[in-house]
């Protein structure tokens, strides 16, 4: 079968005059094939050179100019952007170029030992079988599929699974385990019952994974359109207890007499799911994650009252620190999420028409300019079945915004000031302090709020001398025959 390919026609044919020239045989291979073939092209393109891949690169680099080509010779690979101006919209690609090669891996380490290979032995080295399909880029056969591992009939039955022992795959790069369930949770797909299995079994090999490389397979799970697939998968596998056991215990519900709580784990997700709809932002994505991590900790049966978290907010603010740090996330990202947990459940206190000014002022200052992202994050903490209570909790939520803008309001006026000054007035005018100096500038004041007039100096001189006229009238012709001597 072939590929219909439309964007990257032009950028595939320069590969190709490279591979001509240089007189080696090029596939495009990987996620742009699996991605063409599901009807959407991207802009990152890997290949599969069957020769020297870092002199390719330099060669396409020579032949058509790119970016500085970045190298990797131990795996001998290299990398380069490439602006393709002579078309609309022009694109910028990502081509990552790849020795052919075979990988074997020793018991403690994901560093593979490489040699070349063929592009079959290349192929089989990959992490799953829908990432295993080549295409030809000659013009003779372009668009053609290579798929020894039956990657499209794995896209049609949409299923996960490893061209390899999957146990095997596992031990030798236990970062595949993580990127199963990404693909699982980004495509939609299930994993395929012996690659579970050995998820299962191999779980534990993860623990020799950087944590900058976990984080950033999670983070890839977090920012998909619906990350609770991926963090139930990672759950049910066991694989949560080995990189995120905090997530494991919240799952659960007890129940005392008449009185249980909602299972906090099934809460999160859903509020995590809400919360993906309104943004493309990991940060506030994690901090949804992470507003009820505390819960289990602060779980207290109170009888006549049922189930209490108090003070769940305080602690996992706390908690979010250690998380982040093992997490390796930047500092700034930390305070944030922690800004956000601590402050998840100021803002439905706020409702009673009784709370000041200043109650919601403090709110304001603290939650500072990620106040409309701590709405965002109490709007997707909603998560009731009755229609009535989320029409109720929502209505809720209008008001305290509505309070804040108008509190806002308040402070932004007593805060305003014109660009010109009682003084600036009476010296421009010749009179002295007085009522009248006050009327003036407040006819300013209301020129300027009203939107007539711009606040600078200038505009308010040249509005004051159009004024004057008007106001002097009034004043006491004595008065003004005093000042002027």
């Amino acid at each position: 079968m072939k590929l219909k390919i439309k964007n990257a026609k032009k950028i595939l044919e320069k590969v190709n005059v490279t591979a001509q020239d240089l007189g080696v045989e090029v596939y495009a291979v990987g996620g742009y094939v699996r991605d063409a073939y599901l009807g959407t092209e991207g802009t990152d393109i890997d290949f599969v050179v069957v020769g020297d891949a870092i002199q390719f690169a330099r060669m396409f680099r020579k032949k058509f100019g790119s970016s500085k080509v970045v190298t990797y010779p131990r795996f001998g690979t290299a990398m380069l952007f490439f602006t393709e101006r002579d078309q609309e919209p022009q694109l910028t690609w990502k081509l990552e170029f790849v020795t052919a090669r075979s990988e074997h891996y020793d018991e403690n380490s994901r560093k593979p030992h490489v040699q070349t290979a063929d592009l079959a032995s290349d192929l089989s080295r990959r992490d799953f079988t829908i990432n295993c399909i080549a295409m030809h880029i000659s013009p003779e056969r372009f668009g053609e599929i290579v798929d020894p591992f039956n990657g499209v009939e794995d896209i049609h039955q949409k299923i996960i699974r490893t061209p390899l022992d999957p146990v095997v795959t596992f031990n030798d790069d236990p970062l595949r385990i993580l990127r199963a369930i990404r693909f699982a949770t980004r495509l939609h797909f299930q994993i395929e019952e012996d690659t579970y299995q050995a998820i299962l079994k191999t779980r534990e090999r993860l623990k020799i994974v950087s944590k900058e490389r976990i984080t950033e397979e999670f983070k890839k799970i977090l920012m998909a359109d619906k990350p609770s697939i991926g963090l139930r998968l990672l759950r049910e596998t066991g694989v949560s207890s080995v990189i995120f056991p905090e997530l494991d215990k919240l799952a659960g519900v007890e129940q005392r007499k008449d009185y249980h709580h909602k299972d906090v784990f099934n809460h999160t997700l859903q509020v995590v799911d809400n919360i993906s709809k309104k943004t493309e932002k990991f940060e506030l994505r994690l901090a949804a994650l992470l507003h009820d991590i505390a819960k289990p900790q602060t779980k207290k049966f109170v009888e006549g009252v049922g189930w209490t978290f108090h003070g769940h907010e305080e602690l996992g603010a706390r908690m979010v620190e250690r998380i982040g740090r093992r997490m390796r996330l930047p500092v700034n990202t930390i305070k944030y999420v922690q800004k956000l947990v601590r402050l998840h459940l100021r803002p439905i206190q706020l409702v009673d028409d009784t709370v000041t000014d200043s109650a919601i002022r403090r709110l304001m200052v603290e939650a500072g300019e990620d106040i409309d992202d701590l709405m965002t994050l109490c709007r997707a903490d909603i998560t009731s079945k009755n229609p009535r209570k989320v029409q109720r909790y929502l209505s809720n939520f209008d008001k305290v915004e509505a309070r804040m803008k108008e509190v806002e309001e308040k402070d932004r006026l007593r805060q305003f000031k014109p660009a010109i000054t009682g003084n600036d007035i009476m010296n421009l005018l010749q009179i002295p302090p007085g009522p009248m100096v006050g009327k003036i500038k407040q006819a300013i004041v209301d020129a300027i709020l009203d939107g007539d007039l711009p606040n600078t100096y200038d505009d308010c001189v040249d509005y004051l001398m159009k004024i004057k006229d008007s106001f002097l009238k009034e004043q006491d012709p004595e008065t003004l025959t005093q000042q002027k001597k």
